[in-house]
């Protein structure tokens, strides 16, 4: 049996005619470039969310970059993140000028340790940025209190944790803006690539529009800006999948919770679920210090596993590559991570055969 890691066409014949007769409308609409969907879908998201407004923009690593540049981050100045995720975290703070500061991870859910995050700021730091890594929520009242009590900003990387929600506390709620993403392989993915920026805050609103476009947010008039918009039929598409999200995240937690059932009893270190947190599992992520052989193992038995994120940012060939950049002070949980991990195939669209089979060749790497 071969499992792949994607379920994009199957997600896409499962919603083929209202997807198909979304790209329709915006076709024949003739406008598809900040456009009337792309409106409609920021408000649908903006309500989704239960923040006042949402800014669709062409990925979520312009939404960092722009929601940093809305704040007024720039040379000079410091944002705290982690080296455990996709490059483009890192890469938005550097867009801006500013210095990129790591501070290391929890083992148990390898989202940011919050409590090594007061030690590295300096008077320089102006933000942080906390990933919610694999679908779950950095504790971020902690999180947020530090930044209250330091007069920082804090914007949210929820490139992989839409739908999710901490204990007691929502997306959003501690944080100056969220930056979503909605390229393909995400959890609310269109055929493409695409973001948007959340918030709550009025005056960073019309500098993002702007940002986005030219620096224009009336025709003919501009200020310094860059091209970063979300098509109108990436807005449709997104619009279509938007209605699903729940009911594709109950799933992604039901398959995780049947890997989690057939593997507790190996020697793998399986996904930690916060007690109170809704954890959405855009990957589900073992971790074994034989990740190689068993990464080849699985391949070879036709299970598509993928690895998310064996080099960290800061083991990067040539890092920083003359950027600013500082550990602080070092990260043995985020290097120990990056050297063990593989993520499992799980979509909604996963069939009860194929994840029997996924847990059984993982068994049996176990047992070999």
């Amino acid at each position: 049996m071969n499992v792949g890691f994607y379920g994009h066409v199957r997600q896409y014949h499962a919603l083929k005619a209202e997807i198909d007769a979304a790209i329709q409308d915006v076709l024949e609409s003739g406008e598809y470039v900040l456009g009337p969907t792309l409106a409609r879908f920021e408000t649908e998201l903006a309500g989704y969310f239960k923040m006042k407004t949402a800014i669709g923009v062409n990925s979520c690593t312009d939404a960092l970059w722009l929601a940093l540049l809305a704040l007024g981050v720039g040379a000079g100045d410091e944002v705290i993140t982690v080296s455990n995720t996709f490059f483009a975290t890192a890469e938005a703070i550097w867009f801006t000028g500013a210095k990129a500061v790591f501070v290391d991870i929890e083992p148990d859910t390898c989202n940011i340790d919050v409590t090594k995050i007061e030690a590295a700021i300096t008077p320089r730091t102006k933000a942080i940025i906390p990933v919610h890594l694999y679908g779950q929520l950095v504790d971020m009242p902690a999180l947020a209190a530090i930044a209250r009590r330091h007069n920082l900003y804090v914007i949210e990387d929820c490139a992989q944790a839409i739908d999710a929600h901490g204990d007691g506390f929502a997306i959003g709620e501690y944080s100056d803006a969220v930056c979503a993403s909605f390229i393909s392989n995400k959890n609310l993915g269109t055929y493409g690539d695409g973001g948007a920026v959340i918030t709550n805050r009025d005056d960073i609103v019309p500098h993002i529009r702007a940002l986005r476009n030219h620096g224009s947010t009336r025709r003919s008039v501009h200020s310094m800006g860059y091209n970063s918009r979300l098509d109108d039929l990436h807005a449709g598409i997104v619009s279509v999948k938007l209605k699903k999200i729940t009911e594709w995240s109950d799933r992604r937690r039901a398959i995780a919770a049947m890997y989690t059932a057939g593997l507790k009893e190996t020697s793998f270190k399986l996904p930690y679920e916060k007690p109170g947190y809704r954890h959405v599992y855009h990957l589900y992520v073992i971790e074994t210090p034989q990740r190689d052989e068993m990464l080849k193992y699985l391949n070879d038995a036709g299970v598509d596993a993928k690895l998310h994120y064996p080099i960290a940012i800061h083991q990067q060939e040539g890092y920083p590559w003359g950027l600013p950049a500082d550990l602080h002070p070092s990260l043995p949980n985020t290097e120990k991570s990056a050297g063990s991990v593989i993520s499992l195939p799980l979509y909604p669209e996963l069939q009860q055969a194929e994840i029997d089979y996924v847990i059984d060749v993982c068994r049996a790497w176990e047992d070999r």
